[in-house]
């Protein structure tokens, strides 16, 4: 058994040629998969940070949707 793991992969080290395709839509999902997985890694960090600075006695918004400044609500 521990033959063939071995034959295994001393085989995958030769790679072979593979005829393939990528279309343009195969771009633009990689590009949506990059911009999502930063969007998702800002909002963790995010989530974090006031995790850490409410130990800390900086009170959390009450929503981790709001911009970090004060809305101005009498502006017109």
């Amino acid at each position: 058994m521990a033959r063939a793991i071995s034959s295994f992969f001393v085989l995958s080290l030769f790679p072979l040629p593979a005829a393939a395709y990528l279309d343009p839509g195969t771009g633009s999902i990689i590009l949506q998969g990059a911009i999502a997985g930063i969007a998702v890694a800002w909002f963790t960090i995010k989530m974090y940070w006031y995790k850490l600075a409410s130990l800390f006695g900086k009170k959390a918004p009450e929503s981790l949707l709001e911009d970090d400044t004060e809305n101005d609500t009498d502006a017109s």
